[in-house]
This record gives structure tokens, C-alpha cells and sequence, in this order.
């Protein structure tokens, strides 16, 4: 089994899912008292807050470059961010360090493949739904279509995730305003839902969209298990 470092804390609300599901999955496919062998950086998520609201990407990837580094150091066979956001700065985390990185993309969209889907809608922070390094991964590297909300329900999508979910906090009103953005998602067009924010799944679960529902917290966990336990 290969050792998983994990750069989480962004925030931890959506990390111990990681933990969580990532142990459970080795639990199920090894048996008795098996669990993953994981190194974990856990981040204060209010200095980062503050570098994305002030567009300081590029400290904020030397702030995740280093923090690779250090998990690689550590014994990291395998760099996992738990976070679609700051896979805004994901070239930097590969380069700091020759440990193979799993981007939550590539495992999102490999899931979206099997599942037949060429048309998808995008839920996320401001930062994914809005700039081009998510996006565009999913669109030139993987040949999917990719709709985001229009205003004002980005802002909507955007403002529970800083506002409610990441403080732990889950209404049903908001998650009827959800279900509201995704409906109009697929009056569009969108023929499935990628919840391209690791907290948007404690808010809507796939029993909720009736059509398929790609929630990346689970398929980049599953994905990270299925690397530790490859040859």
C-alpha cells in the first residue's frame, strides 16, 4: 500500500470526508482491521480564504508547494489535495516535488465518461465556476461540455460554500436554492452534476438530481485508494 499525503484543511469540513472514505474503501477491499497509511496537512482555511479573496494565487501555491514538499519528506508516495479550488494552483504542488498528484479533475471526469455523460453542469466556489483552470481541464484534456450557473445563482453557489458549509453549517433552505440552480442546469442542457466543491456534498447528495451526480470529495477518495493499491 502506497502512503497517501493529504493537503487538506480547505476546509476540514470536506477533509475528514476524505479521511473518512478513504479508510472505509481500504477497510472494504482488505479486509479486518486494515486502513490507509495516510500523512495529512491540515491548513488554518482562513489564511487561505484570505489569499484567494485577494487573488494572491501565487503565495498561495508556495504556501501548498512547500507543504508538498513536506509531505513528500515525510514518505508520501502519493499527493492528494482535498479541494477543487486550489487545484487553481496544482502545477505548482506537481512541480515542487516528483510525487505523482491525483488531480480531482481528471478523477471527476473519468467518472463522468463511464457514466455516458457529455454535457455536464459545474457547482462550485466563484473561483472554479468562474476561471479557466477547471474548466478548461475537463473541456481540452477530457472532451466534456461544461455549463456553469448564470447569475445570480453563481453568487448563490458561491456564498453558501463561504457562508454556511464550510462552517459546518447546512440549511434546507439553501439546499432547496441548490436544487433550484441545478434545475436550470438542465433546462440547459447539463445532462449530469459535478459538485465541484468538496463541501457542496453535505449539502446535496446524489438521492437529490435526477440525473447522474458526480460528487468529487468521493470519486478523488476512491481514486486516491485506487493508486495506493495499484502494483
Amino acid at each position: 500500500m502506497k502512503r497517501i499525503g493529504l493537503l487538506g484543511g480547505m476546509s476540514w469540513e470536506s477533509s475528514i470526508e476524505y479521511e473518512r472514505l478513504i479508510n472505509t474503501e481500504v477497510r472494504q477491499r482488505l479486509g479486518g482491521t486494515h486502513s490507509a497509511d495516510l500523512i495529512i496537512r491540515s491548513f488554518d482555511f482562513a489564511e487561505i480564504e484570505a489569499l484567494q479573496a485577494t487573488g494572491r494565487w501565487e503565495a498561495a501555491a508556495d504556501v501548498l508547494a512547500g507543504a508538498a514538499r513536506d509531505l513528500a519528506h515525510a514518505g508520501a508516495q502519493l499527493l492528494v489535495l482535498c479541494t477543487n479550488t486550489m487545484h487553481r494552483v496544482a502545477d505548482a504542488i506537481e512541480a515542487a516535488t516528483e510525487v505523482p498528484f491525483l488531480h480531482i479533475a481528471d478523477a471527476t471526469a473519468t467518472a463522468v465518461q463511464r457514466a455516458g455523460v457529455q454535457r455536464v453542469g459545474l457547482l462550485g466556489t466563484r473561483y472554479t465556476m468562474e476561471q479557466a483552470f477547471y474548466r478548461d481541464r475537463l473541456h481540452q484534456r477530457h472532451g466534456l461540455d461544461v455549463l456553469v450557473p448564470d447569475e445570480p445563482d453563481r453568487t448563490t453557489v458561491h456564498d453558501v460554500i463561504y457562508g454556511e458549509l464550510v462552517r459546518g453549517v447546512v440549511r434546507p433552505e439553501s439546499k432547496a436554492a441548490y436544487l433550484g440552480v441545478i434545475e436550470e442546469l438542465l433546462a440547459r442542457g447539463a445532462e449530469g452534476v459535478i459538485a465541484g466543491c468538496t463541501e457542496i456534498e453535505l449539502l446535496v447528495g446524489p438521492d437529490d438530481v435526477p440525473v447522474p451526480y458526480f460528487p468529487t470529495t468521493r470519486l478523488h477518495a476512491l481514486a486516491a485508494v485506487d493508486a495506493a493499491l495499484s502494483e
